[in-house]
């Protein structure tokens, strides 16, 4: 029985306790964690080989995504190690996942606070600086303490090494969205002067994260592909801190559809408590993902999930691309006071720690309630803000995703120049080959600005982007805005074609002002009401088809849940929403749906 065992060991002594652990150690030579394990416990005095063989067993452990238990066997082999500087570096590493990947800021600062012995090595300094910048930045600290003590880590290490590897590459990302957050051209001044001092392939692989990740309106075609490698081998990486290094570049470029796998699993680890860190941030890029496929009600769960979960940890910097992305589904929902709300929070959070990027996410937001309410002065001014005419700032990511805002409140404001303006600037930064989505909102651009003879064809071209489907609420952007220049024409029949299809979409999203406006064009173009919607598998987002498919081969929510990563909760709710979107009202019924 399980409580005789129990009692075996809680009355043996410490002496056989040990002697039994020795004996189970010679046992299994074979399992290298276990008998690390064993030999550790078998031991009070220190030991240098049993303290290496605890280290390279938490290698192997935070390779398969368990950091909380890399801590401990980090932390074992520090007490254990009889060398100072050995303990010293054991204990800096240590830390640095307490803080980067467990999120327990207190214990890291404990751990370097005991890591004092030695001497630091460069690797021993970046180490403890990454790890003092996350404790620092997530809780009282400001952008530009956090970027020197980086930035002043980074250089030491280059002066006293000739390669580069995996730390130095992460030290140089995590710098570069100190400076993203911040904003501020002598940040990026610092990184790039350091980044010419690295060999040649990692330098190269600095500048793509850059470009792809904080200038995507210059991001090269040899940065995308070296992107588009980096996602698909996502697939299969079980180390977190690649996961979390990599999804964030994916973000401006409309690459997350491809980690939608690693970041579910990463949510999963993150939830069982094995790496919590970047669980939080892909909650939040899968939130994002969510939001931009159309699935508006999943998206509000886990942006809510990631930002309660932020700051529970204390992880208040995690928390600004949280609300930023609940503004995004405030503002596309018309709910107006949670918009104010959530930029007012955002700015308030960040604007004492010198992070203005949160800022310019804010007039984002901002201009898109405008223009859904229909107040297009207003949504100029904040977009304008993002971007002005014509122009893509350096590294001011958002002013991609702000593009067609722009373009949408200069045109109903009669601004045509500044319209033909942006949509010249976006030709001429390539956008139609970063994603399907950009070329969508470059074609629907440029329609807008041309005159009535050009335009219709401009947005059908647009409309027929390949892969465009999947970004629902900017198609329907254009759907709306093609059918308001038709109507306008007096082609009411074409528009009563494009503005039907916009409302339906804008309706099965929850775009509630988007919707009434739909409605109100429809009525001009002579029809009191959209057509009866019959349902149909289009009307599933791709999640919702697969939960729906995996429902009628006879998984229960539970097990479905397992496959997806997401809680029996979740799927339940997602079947919720499918069974009237398929005309059905019971799961009996979904085989039957599907095949029709």
């Amino acid at each position: 029985h399980p409580l005789i065992r129990a009692a075996v060991v809680a009355l043996a002594t410490a002496g056989e306790r040990r002697s039994a652990h020795r004996r189970l150690a010679s046992v299994h030579p074979e399992d290298a964690e276990r008998r690390a394990w064993h030999l550790a416990e078998a031991t009070v005095e220190p030991d240098a080989a049993i303290a290496g063989l605890l280290e390279r067993a938490a290698r192997r452990i935070r390779r398969r995504g368990d950091a909380v238990g890399a801590i401990g066997w980090l932390t074992r082999a520090a007490d254990l190690h009889p060398d100072a500087r050995a303990r010293n570096r054991l204990l800096v590493e240590a830390a640095h996942l307490g803080a980067d990947v467990a999120g327990d800021l207190g214990f890291a600062s404990q751990l370097l606070a005991a890591a004092d012995g030695g001497g630091p090595t460069a690797d021993e300094s970046l180490v403890a600086a990454l790890t003092a910048a996350t404790v620092l930045l997530c809780a009282d600290g400001d952008i530009e303490t956090g970027h020197r003590l980086l930035l002043a880590a980074i250089e030491r290490r280059l002066d006293e090494r000739t390669t580069a590897d995996p730390l130095m590459v992460q030290a140089f990302d995590n710098l570069r969205v100190v400076c993203q957050f911040g904003a501020r051209e002598h940040l990026w001044a610092g990184l790039d002067a350091a980044a010419l001092r690295l060999p040649a392939d990692a330098r190269d692989a600095v500048r793509w994260s850059v470009e792809v990740g904080d200038d995507p309106a210059r991001a090269s075609a040899e940065a995308l592909r070296h992107l588009d490698d980096a996602v698909a081998a996502l697939a299969h990486e079980g180390d977190t801190t690649v996961v979390a290094r990599v999804v964030p570049q994916a973000f401006y470029v409309d690459r997350l559809p491809g980690c939608r796998t690693a970041l579910r699993r990463t949510v999963a680890l993150g939830r069982d408590g094995t790496a919590v860190v970047p669980g939080m941030y892909a909650l939040v890029l899968l939130a994002f993902d969510r939001y931009w496929a159309g699935d508006w009600e999943e998206a509000s769960e886990l942006a809510a999930e990631g930002a309660v979960g932020s700051e529970a940890i204390g992880f208040g910097v995690l928390s600004w691309p949280a609300w930023y992305c609940q503004a995004l589904l405030a503002a596309g929902r018309g709910e107006d006071q949670a918009v104010r709300s959530l930029t007012d929070r955002m700015v308030g959070a960040s604007a004492p720690r010198g992070a203005r990027m949160v800022e310019v996410f804010a007039h984002h937001v901002l201009a898109l309630a405008a223009l859904g309410r229909g107040d297009a002065e207003t949504a100029y001014d904040h977009a304008s803000r993002v971007s002005p005419p014509g122009t893509f700032p350096s590294r001011v990511p958002v002013a991609v995703w702000c593009a067609l805002d722009l373009v949408d409140a200069a045109v109903r404001t009669g601004r045509p120049e500044a319209a033909a303006a942006h949509a010249a600037a976006m030709r001429d930064a390539g956008l139609a080959a970063i994603s399907p989505r950009l070329a969508l909102v470059l074609g629907a651009s440029a329609a807008m600005a041309a005159d009535d003879d050009r335009s219709p064809a401009l947005f059908d071209d647009a409309l027929a982007t390949p892969g465009a489907h999947r970004w629902p609420f900017d198609v329907a952007r254009v759907e709306l805005a093609h059918g308001e220049r038709l109507r306008r024409a007096k082609a009411t029949g074409d528009a009563r074609t494009h503005l039907a299809a916009a409302l339906a979409t804008f309706e099965r999203i929850g775009a509630a002002p988007w919707a009434q406006r739909a409605r109100t064009e429809l009525r001009a173009a002579g029809r009191a009401s959209a057509p009866t919607h019959r349902p149909s598998l289009d009307d599933l987002t791709p999640q919702e088809h697969e939960i729906a498919t995996l429902a009628a081969s006879g998984l229960t929510n539970k097990q479905i849940g397992e496959r997806l990563f997401l809680s029996h909760r979740t799927v339940g709710a997602h079947l919720y929403r499918i069974f009237p979107k398929l005309g059905i009202t019971s799961r009996a019924a979904l085989r039957d749906a599907l095949g029709d």
